[in-house]
């Protein structure tokens, strides 16, 4: 009966680099990709910012299928009396 509660002795979970350097190293990786997205999210909406709320239409190649894309604009409300 006291062999089936047996605890394992030999260590299976795969932390066999000395000195426990593993924990340190994966948190110091996971904290520089945390500070490179946030700093990537930054610069993104900065960009976006900076961008104009519509762009003027341009006339060229393309231009017809890019009316046929683009949705109908809005309908204007009538003043009200």
């Amino acid at each position: 009966m006291s062999t089936v509660f047996a605890l394992p002795t030999e260590n299976n979970f795969g932390d066999t680099v000395p000195n426990g350097v593993a924990g340190p190293l994966g948190l110091f990786i996971t904290v520089l990709l945390v500070i490179a997205t946030v700093l990537l999210i930054r610069n993104m909406n900065s960009r976006l910012r900076r961008l104009p709320e519509r762009f003027p239409v341009q006339d060229g190649p393309g231009a017809e299928a890019a009316e046929d894309a683009a949705p109908p604009a809005p309908a204007e409300e009538s003043p009200k009396a």
